[in-house]
C-alpha cells in the first residue's frame, strides 16, 4: 500500500493530501530512509514522523485497504512518541 494512503487509512494523519504534503517536506521516513508518497508500506516497516517539537515512530502491524476508525489503531504499534 502507498505510504500516503496508509497514513490516512490508519488515521495517523487525517487526510491523504496532508500526508502527501508532509512527506514532500521530508518529515517522514520509512525504515530510516526518506520516503515518497508512493513508497510501498508492508508489515514490519517502521515509520517516523517529525513534528515541530516531537517525533512519532510506529511499527506497521497490518496493511488493510479499509478499516473503521475504532479499529485503525490496531494497524500500528507506537514505538516512540517524544
Amino acid at each position: 500500500m502507498r505510504l500516503d494512503k496508509y497514513l490516512k487509512v490508519s488515521h495517523i494523519i487525517k487526510r491523504r493530501t496532508v500526508a502527501k504534503e508532509t512527506i514532500d517536506k521530508d518529515r517522514i521516513t520509512v525504515n530510516s530512509k526518506d520516503a515518497k508518497p508512493s513508497t510501498n508500506v508492508k508489515e514490519g516497516d517502521i515509520i517516523a514522523i517529525k513534528y515541530a517539537s516531537k517525533t512519532l515512530e510506529v511499527r506497521v502491524l497490518s496493511v488493510n485497504e479499509y478499516v473503521s476508525k475504532s479499529e485503525s489503531s490496531s494497524m500500528y504499534e507506537v514505538l516512540k512518541n517524544e
